[in-house]
């Protein structure tokens, strides 16, 4: 079973945001830039206020035919956010993102934001998981070590 923090040292944690001032047309340009489907939205004091993914841009702006250039990110963003601290499993993070319907959840630990781990990242590591499951138990059948 993996941590967060073991997700984190493998992925990095770098951390991609935006202010919640800024157009979504920024957002999506620095989404793009860097590849990635969200950011969080960070106040003037670095603290986690939101966060804006591809899904709200196409669900509140794109079909509500608003403009990107002129429409602030804090119209958009998912505020409330689910968060989850670097002890975290992935099975309980699996968890969190069903039941909240999230894709993307920041890490934060003692108060400060650590990285953001997906749903891509999670999948990935209970698949990883249950693959190193799948071959002790292959290897305790057939009797090798």
């Amino acid at each position: 079973m993996y941590l967060v923090r073991q997700l984190l040292d493998r992925k990095g944690h770098i951390v991609h945001g935006v202010g919640p001032d800024a157009t979504v047309l920024e957002a999506l340009e620095i989404m793009a830039r860097h590849d990635v489907g969200a950011l969080v939205v960070l106040d003037a004091q670095g603290e986690l206020v939101g966060l804006v993914s591809e899904r709200d841009y196409a669900r509140k702006v794109v079909l509500k035919g608003r403009v990107s250039k002129d429409t602030p990110v804090r119209e958009i963003m998912a505020t409330g956010v689910v968060c989850v601290n670097s002890s975290q499993t992935e099975h309980g993070c699996m968890a969190l993102m069903t039941n909240h319907r999230v894709r993307h959840i920041p890490v934060i630990d003692d108060g400060r934001l650590v990285g953001i781990i997906s749903i891509g990242d999670v999948v990935s590591a209970i698949i990883e998981d249950q693959k190193f499951t799948i071959e002790q138990l292959e290897h305790y059948i057939s009797g090798s070590r």
